[in-house]
């Protein structure tokens, strides 16, 4: 049971850093707006990309769940 309760609590933390990153992420000018983010726009069609966001998105996260998992 130990192991059950120590999952449900990382897993309430971790939903609670994606909700404040929801939350905070229209504050950050420069999130979504990186170089490297793909955004192409012709007549009335639009698309975007942002692959640098994600990347480094990825890297933040990897680099948490590392941190946490080493103990």
């Amino acid at each position: 049971m130990v192991g059950m309760g120590r999952f449900l609590i990382v897993t309430g933390v971790i939903i609670v850093i994606v909700g404040l990153v929801f939350v905070l992420a229209q504050k950050v000018p420069w999130l979504g707006r990186l170089p490297g983010d793909i955004y192409y726009r012709k007549d009335n069609f639009s698309f975007y990309f942002p692959i640098t966001t994600s990347l480094i998105a990825s890297l933040v996260i990897s680099l948490v769940v590392y941190l946490i998992s080493r103990r």
